[in-house]
């Protein structure tokens, strides 16, 4: 049997598609400890680890999530010194983003 070359990759495109969505999502807690809270240079750098990996990024503060990978999503979220926010990733490698965003929080984003 002989299979058409485009429907074999739109099915394996959407077997892709599918094995991502039904990943599980891996959610850590941080708390801000950075004296200056979440400003314009932190979310940068959580922007800038976050759009290295290609799992779907979120942070979440008070039942409000934002996009990890867009520095105006990130800046709406108000996050002071001693803020709790939970870090979800989903995606194939949602633990190494994970890993990587938690290195940030653990060094205070290089701040006092």
């Amino acid at each position: 049997m002989l299979l058409d070359r485009r429907t074999f990759s739109n099915r394996r495109e959407t077997a892709l598609i599918q094995s991502d969505e039904e990943s599980p999502a891996l959610t850590q807690e941080f708390i801000v400890a950075n004296r200056m809270g979440i400003h314009a240079r932190v979310a940068a750098q959580i922007v800038k680890v976050a759009c290295r990996f290609e799992s779907e990024v979120l942070i979440a503060k008070s039942e409000v999530s934002a996009n990890a990978k867009s520095i105006l999503d990130v800046m709406t979220l108000f996050c002071p010194y001693g803020s709790k926010v939970f870090v979800t990733a989903r995606g194939s490698d949602a633990a190494q983003a994970l890993n990587a965003l938690a290195a940030l929080f653990q060094t205070k984003f290089g701040e006092p």
